[in-house]
C-alpha cells in the first residue's frame, strides 16, 4: 500500500499502543496516580524520510483523508478534531523541544486498530507515534519519560487539558504488567495483576470525541476551582494552585483527611461564576481572564464539591487497588470488583461523566459474572472495563454479546472491536522490518 501511494518504500516503522484505565479516572490532571495497562491494539506508522520540507500523511482507513503540509509551517487547527492534527501534535512537540526550524519532510502511512473515540486512546496513540516517529527521523534521542512528557504537553495544542496518563503508558509499558503512573516526577512502577481473572473491554458503542466537547474541558476546571477554593478555605496562597494533589501535599494529609476538608469548605449546592468570585475576593473580569480558559468562558455553573470528592475518593482507591495486587490475598478478584464497582459510581453520580449506555452495559456485565465493571477513559461514551474469573470467561462473552450486542440498533458494531479479553501488553517502539 505504501508503495501504491508515494512510489517508495518505507524505511522504518513506528507501533504505539492503545490503552485501558483498569482504575483511576479523571485523576491524572488532579495530579494524582493512576494505574492503566496497554492493550495490544496500537496505531502502527510506516515511514520514508524525503529531501522536500513536505510532510505527506495518508491513512489506511477511507475515513481518514490523506494531508499535507510544509514541515516548517505546523498549523494545528483547534476547532477542528481532524485525525492529521494529532500527528501534527507529536511532530511539532518534538520539533519545539530541540528548538528546530530547518526540518525535512517525510511520507508517513499510519494504520491502527484501536476503536476510534471508545475512550482506549487512541488519539495520543496517535500523538507519541508520530513524536517517536519525528525523533526517529530526526535521528536525535530521549528517554521514554521524556517523550511521554514531550507527548502529554503537545497534545494540548489540539485544545484537550489531558492530564498525561496516556501517553505514559504508550511509552512506558511493558508486557505482562499493569502500572502504577505517577507524576511529577513521571514514573512507573509495575503491578502485578491476579492470575486467575482477566479484564474484559466492553465497547458501548456511543463514541466520545475528547476533543470536539467542552465536557472534558469543564471537568478540568472544576477541579482547579474546587483546588483554588480548598486552598483559601485552608489560608493557603490559592491563586497559584491549580491542581488538587497540591492542596494536599501543601497540608500534608491523607487523602481521607481531604475529604473531610471537603465537607467543611465546599457546598454541594452548584455554584455561580459570581459566588466563586466573592470567595476568591475577585472580580469577574480577573476570573475570566487569569483562571477560565477560552473554552470554559460561558459554563454558569460549577460542581466543586462533587468533582472534589470524586478525585480524593478515586485516587485512594488506586492505591488501595494497587496494595490489594501486592497483598494477593484469597479473596483478591472480589476486592478488586468492588474497588472497580465504587469507581463508576462516582464516576456516574459525583463525576457525571458516564451515560444510560455505559451505565447498562456495567450492569450488564456484572449479571453475567463480573466481580467488578466501570467505565473506563473520559467516559461520555466509550468502553467499560470489567474483572471477569478466567473460569467464567466464555459464558460472560457469549453472554454480554447476547444481551448488549444483539439489539437491532447495535448489530452493526465490528465483532472485535465491541467485547474482547485483554491483556497488559508492550509499549511504544521503532522496528526496521515490517
Amino acid at each position: 500500500m505504501f508503495n501504491s501511494k508515494f512510489g517508495s518504500i518505507p524505511k522504518f516503522y513506528v507501533r504505539a499502543p492503545g490503552r485501558v484505565n483498569i482504575i483511576g479516572e479523571h485523576i491524572d490532571y488532579c495530579g494524582y496516580s493512576v494505574l492503566p495497562m496497554a492493550v495490544e491494539q496500537d496505531m502502527l506508522i510506516a515511514v520514508e524520510p524525503v529531501k522536500t520540507p513536505t510532510l505527506q500523511l495518508a491513512n489506511t482507513n477511507p475515513l481518514y483523508p490523506d494531508f499535507s503540509t510544509n514541515a516548517n509551517n505546523i498549523q494545528i487547527d483547534k476547532t477542528k478534531p481532524l485525525w492529521h492534527n494529532y500527528f501534527l501534535c507529536g511532530f511539532k512537540g518534538i520539533q519545539e523541544h530541540f528548538g528546530l526550524s530547518n526540518l525535512t519532510g517525510m511520507n508517513c502511512f499510519v494504520d491502527g486498530n484501536i476503536p476510534p473515540s471508545s475512550g482506549l486512546s487512541s488519539s495520543s496513540a496517535l500523538v507519541c507515534c508520530a513524536g517517536l516517529v519525528t525523533l526517529t527521523v530526526l535521528g536525535m534521542n530521549l528517554s521514554k519519560v521524556e517523550l511521554a512528557e514531550i507527548c502529554a504537553k503537545s497534545e494540548r495544542y489540539i485544545g484537550t487539558e489531558g492530564g498525561g496518563m496516556d501517553q505514559s503508558i504508550s511509552f512506558l509499558a511493558e508486557e505482562g504488567t499493569a502500572k502504577l503512573i505517577e507524576f511529577s516526577p513521571l514514573r512507573a512502577t509495575d503491578v502485578k495483576l491476579p492470575s486467575g481473572a482477566v479484564f474484559v473491554i466492553a465497547n458501548s458503542c456511543v463514541k466520545m470525541n475528547k476533543a470536539a466537547t467542552s465536557h472534558f474541558n469543564i471537568r478540568v476546571m472544576e477541579c482547579r476551582l474546587a483546588a483554588k477554593l480548598l486552598a483559601k478555605y485552608k489560608s493557603l496562597q490559592w491563586d497559584k494552585v491549580l491542581q488538587l494533589e497540591e492542596v494536599q501535599a501543601k497540608l500534608g494529609v491523607s487523602l481521607e483527611e481531604m475529604l473531610l476538608v471537603t465537607e467543611d469548605a465546599l457546598h454541594s449546592e452548584p455554584y455561580s461564576p459570581e459566588e466563586i468570585c466573592r470567595c476568591l475576593g475577585i472580580s469577574l473580569e480577573e476570573f475570566r481572564t487569569q483562571i477560565l480558559s477560552p473554552n470554559t468562558q460561558d459554563v454558569l455553573i460549577f460542581k466543586l464539591y462533587q468533582r472534589a470528592k470524586h478525585v480524593f475518593s478515586e485516587a485512594a482507591r488506586v492505591l488501595q487497588f494497587k496494595k490489594i495486587c501486592e497483598e494477593a490475598p484469597d479473596d483478591m478478584v472480589q476486592l478488586l470488583g468492588e474497588l472497580m464497582n465504587q469507581s463508576h459510581m462516582s464516576c456516574r453520580d459525583m463525576y457525571e461523566c458516564s451515560c444510560p449506555e455505559l451505565d447498562q452495559l456495567v450492569d450488564i456485565c456484572r449479571k453475567f459474572g463480573a466481580h467488578g465493571s466501570r467505565l473506563t477513559g473520559a467516559g461520555w461514551g466509550g468502553c467499560t472495563v470489567s474483572i471477569v474469573p478466567t473460569d467464567k470467561l466464555p459464558s460472560f462473552l457469549a453472554n454480554v454479546h447476547e444481551a448488549y450486542y444483539q439489539r437491532s440498533d447495535l448489530s452493526l458494531a465490528p465483532e472485535k472491536q465491541s467485547l474482547f479479553a485483554t491483556k497488559p501488553g508492550g509499549g511504544a517502539l521503532v522496528f526496521l522490518e515490517a
